[in-house]
């Protein structure tokens, strides 16, 4: 394959991690993955959230691909930390970054995975698309038996089918993700227990667990024509130990969410936050917070502690590969809070409260 086509096969694969492009969202068509009433967010094709514009238009995406003032990333970028090797249960809560956005959280003696990706590159294709440069902070064969899989919605950064697939064939857990990506995973293996919700709606884990789905601003697509025709959310686990905000991606919009999430569930004990994917600001800003924005979420949360993923594993968009360490560190600073309040989690780090 010449260079330039490669390069065009990459573009294309980052575009589609990334969430495809907003030109197809204005067309009518039929939706492969969800058919259900029309919502307050669903119009019968396609899901939204009410006053949140996220699409981009095509010369957009253009726009940025043609004039990228992109940071170069090292091949390798190996964790300071070591590939993780967890207990088989906890009875208190304890949280490791797999790496980019994927977590092993074990909490009240059940083990949750969160968005576990564990391919090579975050793409539809394996030839090109966003190339991991380190290894998962827990290899697929050391998880602990796993009892549930939370998926925050169907970007390949985030939903790495088969590695789903072989979770499931490993340890049967129940799958829990918004509307409509039932229908992508089970082409994976058709015989996934995958339950869906919606927004607001929540799932029962028993013994004083629950997850609850709630929005974010963001969208979904596995392709360019296919953009926000499954569901995305953030998460939030009440447990005896507390409660557990995650947010896989979220633009920070007026700050609303962040307001009711605590309104609804109070204080979290812990928010797990992304601070990475955020440059240009003018292409990513409705859809990723930058650190700064990450710390005023975590300051309206009012939460105890913060966790930081979505960077140094996958590069995506612009920023140099330390930059969102680096810019957290400051916005903490800038807001007067201690650093161990909000950290940068590499893979393989462990938290535990």
């Amino acid at each position: 394959m010449k260079r330039r086509s490669l390069l065009t096969v990459a573009s294309a694969a980052t575009v589609m991690t990334l969430g495809g492009v907003g030109y197809a969202a204005h067309r009518r068509g039929r939706n492969p993955y969800y058919r259900g009433p029309v919502s307050d967010h669903f119009d019968g094709l396609r899901f939204f959230l009410p006053d949140q514009a996220t699409d981009k238009s095509l010369p957009d995406v253009l726009r940025w691909q043609a004039k990228r003032e992109r940071e170069p990333w090292p091949k390798s970028f190996p964790s300071p930390f070591p590939a993780d090797h967890p207990p088989e249960r906890v009875g208190a809560l304890r949280v490791v970054l797999i790496g980019h956005a994927s977590y092993l959280v074990q909490v009240a003696g059940r083990n949750i995975l969160i968005d576990p990706v564990f391919a090579k590159r975050a793409s539809p294709v394996r030839i090109a698309g966003p190339k991991r440069v380190n290894p998962p902070g827990i290899a697929l064969g050391d998880l602990p038996p796993i009892d549930v899989v939370l998926i925050t919605h169907n970007h390949y950064d985030h939903l790495d089918g088969p590695a789903v697939a072989r979770i499931w064939q490993a340890h049967q857990p129940l799958i829990v993700t918004p509307l409509g990506n039932d229908a992508i995973l089970r082409g994976y293996d058709d015989t996934m227990h995958v339950e869906t919700r919606d927004w607001g709606q929540s799932v029962d884990l028993g013994d004083g667990l629950q997850v609850h789905l709630t929005p974010a601003n963001h969208w979904s697509a596995r392709g360019v024509r296919d953009r926000r025709m499954a569901l995305w959310c953030a998460f939030v686990i009440t447990s005896p130990r507390g409660v557990h905000y995650h947010v896989g991606d979220t633009g920070f919009g007026d700050g609303s969410l962040f307001r009711e999430i605590r309104a609804r569930f109070g204080p979290p004990r812990l928010a797990t936050l992304p601070i990475g994917a955020y440059e240009p600001r003018w292409f990513m800003r409705a859809q990723h917070v930058d650190p700064a924005e990450a710390v005023q979420a975590f300051r309206l949360l009012g939460a105890e502690q913060a966790l930081g993923h979505h960077w140094g594993t996958f590069q995506l968009t612009d920023e140099g590969i330390e930059r969102p360490a680096e810019a957290l560190t400051a916005a903490l600073g800038a807001a007067g809070l201690p650093p161990e309040r909000f950290l940068a989690l590499r893979p393989g780090q462990v938290w535990q409260a």
